[in-house]
């Protein structure tokens, strides 16, 4: 967000080129409407909890407006529920927090209520053994870019895969210090992204690349999942020197 005593967008000298921009001069997304698909979950449930108490307008999706609207009533904050598509078509930015084995079924069901759409990907392909968690590996190469391919008319993002579900829906936190990589092919999309997880106190949206590199970022939480279980705790991700 840009702040009003902002001194980095000097005017460019005469006849020499602009200055670059700031990469933390960040949109205004306050006004903006966000669906969770999937948001009865836990992972959609603590976005939509966070997001909402930040003052966003939120609308929880799932595939029963019944439990869509339940999960509304608990999370308060003004938030509304719908069945997915209805939850699609009045959101601007949609945050896809379904889990994976769910992923291509439900965004294909989709493409039309979310063409033009702003979609943000936050799905982790992971299987789990007797070893723990490990990484899965989508023939489009990740969740994002399956996404991606599913919806040619959307303008599919990735980010807030590192999240503590636990800590999202603690009423007790008021803030959770983490960074969220944030991925994309437009540097406009990827901004909104990252103004979005700037809403919620304690975090930041940092640009981590295209969606070809969405891949390690979803396999990442397989790592976090050992951290979490060997030290009993809620681990997330800070970037330093930026």
């Amino acid at each position: 967000m840009t702040s009003p005593d902002d001194t980095s967008k000097a005017p460019a000298p005469a006849g020499g080129k602009a200055p670059a921009k700031n990469p933390w001069d960040l949109p205004d997304v306050s006004d903006l409407v966000v669906g969770v698909l999937g948001g009865t979950g836990d992972q959609g449930r603590g976005l939509a909890y966070r997001l909402a108490k930040a003052g966003q307008k939120v609308i929880v999706g799932s595939r029963a407006a019944e439990r869509a609207r339940a999960a509304a009533e608990e999370l308060g904050h003004g938030v509304e529920g719908a069945d997915n598509a209805e939850c699609a078509r009045r959101s601007d930015i949609v945050i896809v927090a379904v889990p994976w084995d769910g992923h291509a079924g439900t965004l294909e069901a989709l493409r039309a209520e979310l063409a033009g759409k702003l979609v943000v990907d936050c799905v982790n392909p992971l299987g789990f053994d007797k070893q723990g968690a490990y990484a899965l590996t989508p023939d489009e190469g990740s969740a994002a870019q399956q996404a991606a391919a599913l919806l040619p008319d959307s303008r599919v993002t990735a980010a807030f895969h590192h999240l503590s579900a636990v800590l999202l829906q603690d009423p007790d936190i008021a803030e959770i210090d983490t960074d969220v990589l944030v991925l994309g092919e437009r540097r406009a999309d990827t901004d909104i992204v990252q103004a979005l997880a700037a809403r919620i106190p304690g975090m930041r949206g940092v640009f981590a690349g295209r969606l070809r590199n969405a891949h390690q970022v979803e396999s990442l939480v397989a790592n976090l999942i050992s951290v979490n279980r060997r030290y009993k705790a809620h681990a997330g991700l800070r970037v330093t020197d930026v």
